[in-house]
């Protein structure tokens, strides 16, 4: 019986969903969605800094870079 051997693959690398995203470089939405995340994560309001950050994950010019 042959055994065939392969490479091991890198270890897979997942955002921490536990922490908000970063904003893209260079990106006004992404640094607006950013200082609106903070302005109401400080006020107590985590409902619209939770929709921030999905906002900042969705936003076409985050993910351009994200592999």
């Amino acid at each position: 019986m042959t055994t065939q051997q392969t490479a091991p693959e890198p270890p897979v690398s997942l955002p921490d969903p536990t922490r908000p995203p970063r904003p893209a470089p260079g990106c006004d939405v992404c640094a607006t969605l950013e200082r609106d995340r903070i302005r109401f994560e400080r006020a107590g309001n985590v409902k619209a800094a939770t929709t921030c950050e999905v906002e900042m994950r969705n936003h076409p010019k985050h993910t351009e870079g994200a592999s």
